[in-house]
This record gives structure tokens, sequence and C-alpha cells, in this order.
């Protein structure tokens, strides 16, 4: 009988893949991730790393990076993404195709690869310029799809075992023309070898009921991959409307009306009003999307780790911010 040669172990410098880790155990009552911004000075990355501290005191699931692109920001990007890895956090790294030629994807995936980052969300990114919502034109020698990155990275040497995740998008894409073509692109993203995806920040938690059903109903079997929700906890009127400007997302009528109703004519004299009502509606999302059944809550954090925290307390799964409240038990 012949013996068949065993596979080649996974060389342990990779990371665990975010579907391992968002399918163990967890601390809490499900799994909770964190996305994390380039920062743009030595003050700001101080304060993500005390953010990153605080979340792994707090056995969050794996952490992202969004992508600097750039020569010094993306030196930082990549800087930053190794050091949360080694702290150890599972780290996902994101690459867009803004302003890069296919030579240079390869460059930057190889520089993912030699530093053991092997979890990748692969997105074209928004178009550069003053409108993030504007036209998306390849550079030459570029990509148009995130598809496109997908298919590159499994076909490298160095990259061929990424685990590669996308974005979703519960009210679909801006420049979708309809929500069908939306879910067309997404499962031809899925099918080109995307393992999970993770959403837009929405505020309404039918969307992205909507867009599990959507996807399933199109391909069983693809649409069943995990779909992690994308959370945004409201600390500031102006920042959120900026946030959904730069995105195309919505904020529901009534949850506008509540906002606008705690700023009582002015928004910075009741700064801590605001917050309230947001902390308030980001749990109760949590909590409906939690006896949905997601995957996983991942929460856009804008380096902060405050927000999310509160967020986590009221779900009963972290403790009360301040250390009146034994907040310097866990940083």
């Amino acid at each position: 009988m012949t013996q068949q040669p065993l596979p080649e172990p996974t060389p342990a410098r990779y990371q665990r893949s975010i579907t391992d880790v968002i399918s163990s155990p967890a601390p809490g009552r499900i799994p909770f991730s964190v996305e994390f911004m380039p920062p743009r000075n030595d003050e700001a990355e101080t304060r993500l790393r005390t953010a990153a501290e605080t979340f792994h005191d707090l056995g969050v699931a794996f952490v992202s990076v969004t992508y600097g692109a750039g020569g010094s920001s993306r030196d930082r990007t990549m800087r930053i993404a190794q050091d949360l890895a080694r702290m150890p956090l599972t780290t996902l790294v994101h690459l867009t195709l803004v302003g890069h030629t296919e030579a240079e994807l390869v460059e930057i995936l190889s520089d993912y690869a030699s530093l053991g980052l092997s979890n990748l969300l692969a997105l074209r990114g928004d178009p550069p310029g003053a409108d993030p919502l504007g036209e998306w034109t390849p550079v030459p020698g570029g990509y148009r799809y995130a598809e496109e990155l997908i298919w590159l990275t499994k076909r490298l040497e160095a990259t061929k075992h990424f685990q590669v995740g996308i974005a979703a998008f519960p009210e679909g894409h801006h420049q979708s023309e309809s929500l069908a073509a939306d879910t067309k692109y997404t499962l031809a993203k899925l099918r080109a070898g995307a393992e999970f995806s993770i959403t837009q920040m929405f505020f309404d938690v039918d969307y992205y009921l909507r867009l599990r059903d959507r996807l399933v109903a199109a391909d069983p079997e693809l649409g069943s991959r995990p779909i992690i929700p994308g959370i945004m906890p409201i600390t500031s009127l102006k920042s959120v409307r900026r946030q959904l400007q730069l995105s195309g997302a919505k904020l529901p009528a009534w949850l506008e009306e509540r906002l606008v109703a705690a700023t009582a004519g002015d928004e910075e004299a009741n700064r801590d009003e605001i917050r309230k009502v947001g902390i308030e509606e980001s749990t109760l999302m949590a909590e409906r999307l939690i006896a949905e059944g997601v995957p996983d809550l991942h929460f856009m954090t804008m380096n902060f780790a405050r927000a999310t925290q509160e967020v986590l307390h009221n779900l009963g799964m972290a403790p009360a911010w301040g250390r009146e409240h034994g907040h310097d038990a866990v940083r």
C-alpha cells in the first residue's frame, strides 16, 4: 500500500485564521473584534497601543488594521500590524487597490507574508481625492475589482495560504445598480476565494438580516460563510454624519431624531447626552444581533477603547469603564 505524503505543516509564524478564532470559545457571550486605523503621529500611536492592550485584556478575538497608502503611512501600518500580532493578537490587515499597480500589490502582499500576517481583508477602496463616493478609475497596470486582488493573493506562492475576507454592504454598495447586483458582486468575491465578510457600518439591524438572507437565497453554500456585522458606537453627531458621508450608509430617521433631541440645540454642551444615546442604541443593536446568531461583533473604534468597552459592559462582557468602577483592573 502506497503511503500518501502528509501535508506540509503551517509555519508557526502564520497566524490563526479569522474563521478559526471566531468559532473558538469566547470569554463572553460572543466573540468580539475591533478595527484600528493607522495612527498619524506618535501621540496617536500611543493611544492606539493603550486601546490594543485594553482589548487584549478583555479577550478580543481579533483586531483589524485599515490600510494607509503612501510611503510613511504604509510603513507605519506594517509596523503597527506586526506589533499587534506580537502582543499576541490575531491581526487582520487591510489592503486596497487605490493607487497601486499589480507589481506593487505583489510587493505589499509579500511584505505581509514575510511578517507572518496571514489574514487579509481585500478591498477596492475609495477613489482618491475629495469625493470618496466618486467614480473609480484604476491606475495603469492596476486592478478595478477586489475580486482580482483575491485571485492574486491565492495564486502567489508566498500568500496562497492567506485567509481572505471582504467587505459586505447591508444597504448595498453605493455604486451597485441594485441590491441584486450587489449580491452578485459579493458572491463573485466569495467565489474567488474569500472565506468571510465584514460589513460596512449600519444602524438598522434589518439591513444586516436582509443582506444575510439575500446571500443565502442566491447561493446557500457561499452565502452561509460568516458575515461579521460592523458596529460603530456613536459618540458624536458631527462625527457619525461625517462617517456616513464617507461611506454612503444612512442614519435611520428615528435614530437621528433621538440624537438631535439629545443635542438640545447645542451639541458641544450636550456631548454626554449624545454619547449616552449612542451607546444605548449600539447596545440594543448588539443585543439583537446576538439573538440573531451573528458569529462576531466587530467594533469600529477610531482607536479609542472607551465607547466599545461601555457597550461590552452593557452586554455583560467587560468591566465598567473608569477607575471608580475597577477599570484599572483591566488597563
